[in-house]
């Protein structure tokens, strides 16, 4: 078997995915030949990665010199994992350069780089893949299972609230993310995954969005307000720590891939989330039209006490909700990422009141409730993440739930966050074939 070539743009955290996967279950069918980043702490530290899982070095690129590096490594795809705003550039020189594309969502950040995206897709020829993870989650799938069985009927609104907890949510505040113009706001980099999900869920198009929120708890405004004083720039300093603060010496891997990196470019990957600069938003509520004439209501919270989401979608049918806790409380001094364990109990004994877990309830009119199974396996999301990784190294097969995704879903995700992010701007709802976008206006999705 002739091994695809790839090349790694962007070394940061979410690249280990991807390098763990090429050395690891799909080394038999794929080369990671080079890495394309341009610090050289990050940049060595995938290659040390690669090479300790028993690959060859990967050779090492500055992004100036994509072009070069496509045609003299004989690259066949790229898998983007650089910052959002940087999307959009990296995926036209690919494609123009003659490689296909892998890309962590979101596709971009605005209308004006969507369309460059639509107009390279279309002069080359060429595949673009996003990697919308939460599709493969069990649960995720298993309420796509009910809608498209028809168990609630033809689906008239959705409600589906997201809460993102103060270790999560906060994490948001501290790195670039926290800056609109590299990430879009959670709107279009973390909510583009929700709303993929409901395209996805109902198979309707979005066609209007109506948004409202703002910055209300992070940010230097918000401490003032609450008198929290003073505060360091950042959270690796000697001395006490509150439990919004980062240390980065605390976590070994974010230590070599930041800390220890920020020397070359300056970034820094631990500032204080209630500092100046912050220009994205905390606190949001979006309505949104489908073509099909549902309604979703959709809210995000990035500074809940516990983390996970609700979900609600009516029918005509009947109703099926879904709810997830993913960590029901944030502790004290439990690292940024704790494992949580689902039986644990606290130190009295007693049972937490929000334990850890998923259900799916469906409820047909003049019916009880029932409980619908949810088929979780090992790894990461239930699961979900070897079954993307096989769609994405191997090739997508005969799925009844149309898991995969390409260029296009990721456009129509973007498009709601994009338009979102219009109408806190202007106040007033956005028409999704408003924004520029050939394809949305010539489909209307």
């Amino acid at each position: 078997m002739t091994k695809t070539r790839y090349a790694l743009l962007g070394a940061g955290h979410r690249s280990q995915m991807y390098v763990d996967a090429i050395t690891g279950d799909y080394a038999d069918r794929a080369d990671l030949v080079a890495v394309c980043e341009p610090n050289p702490a990050r940049a060595a530290h995938a290659v040390d990665r690669a090479v300790s899982r028993g690959a060859a070095a990967p050779t090492v690129w500055q992004p100036d010199r994509l072009e070069e590096m496509i045609a003299a490594e004989r690259i066949d795809r790229v898998i983007i994992c650089a910052r959002d705003d940087l999307h959009a550039e990296l995926i036209v020189r690919s494609l123009d350069a003659g490689a296909d594309v892998v890309v962590e969502k979101p596709l971009t950040i605005d209308a004006d780089s969507a369309a460059a995206i639509e107009d390279s897709v279309a002069r080359t020829g060429r595949a673009v893949v996003l990697t919308f993870n939460y599709r493969y989650s069990p649960r995720n799938s298993a309420l796509r299972q009910v809608i498209q069985d028809g168990l609630i009927g033809e689906v008239t609104s959705i409600d589906f609230s997201w809460m993102l907890d103060t270790k999560h949510g906060a994490d948001y505040f501290r790195r670039w993310h926290r800056e609109k113009e590299h990430s879009g706001g959670l709107l279009v980099h973390k909510s583009s995954h929700h709303f993929d999900l409901v395209n996805w869920w109902i198979r309707q198009q979005p066609r209007r969005v109506y948004a409202s929120g703002g910055l209300r708890f992070y940010g230097a405004d918000n401490a003032a307000r609450r008198g929290l004083g003073d505060r360091p720039e950042r959270g690796t300093h000697e001395g006490d720590h509150d439990p919004f603060e980062l240390d980065l010496r605390d976590d070994p891997r974010l230590q070599a891939l930041y800390l220890d990196a920020e020397q070359h470019d300056g970034y820094l990957r631990d500032r204080d989330v209630f500092g100046p600069g912050i220009t994205i938003e905390d606190n949001l509520a979006l309505v949104v039209d489908y073509s099909g004439g549902a309604t979703l209501s959709y809210s995000l919270n990035a500074h809940a006490p516990w983390e996970g989401y609700r979900v609600a979608v009516n029918g005509t049918l009947g109703r099926a909700e879904l709810e997830v806790v993913e960590r029901g409380a944030v502790l004290v001094d439990e690292g940024l990422h704790p494992v949580i364990d689902p039986s644990a109990v606290d130190a009295a004994g007693s049972a937490s009141l929000r334990p850890q877990g998923e259900r799916l309830l469906v409820q047909r009119h003049w019916e009880e409730a029932v409980e619908m199974p949810i088929l979780n396996a090992a790894g990461g999301h239930g699961g979900g993440d070897a079954l993307l990784l096989s769609d994405v190294f191997v090739g997508p097969g005969d799925d009844p739930l149309s898991r995969p995704a390409d260029w296009t879903d990721g456009l129509r995700s973007i498009a709601v966050g994009i338009a979102g992010n219009r109408s806190l701007e202007t106040g007033l709802p956005v028409r999704i074939d408003e924004l520029g976008i050939a394809l949305l206006a010539e489909t209307g999705r």
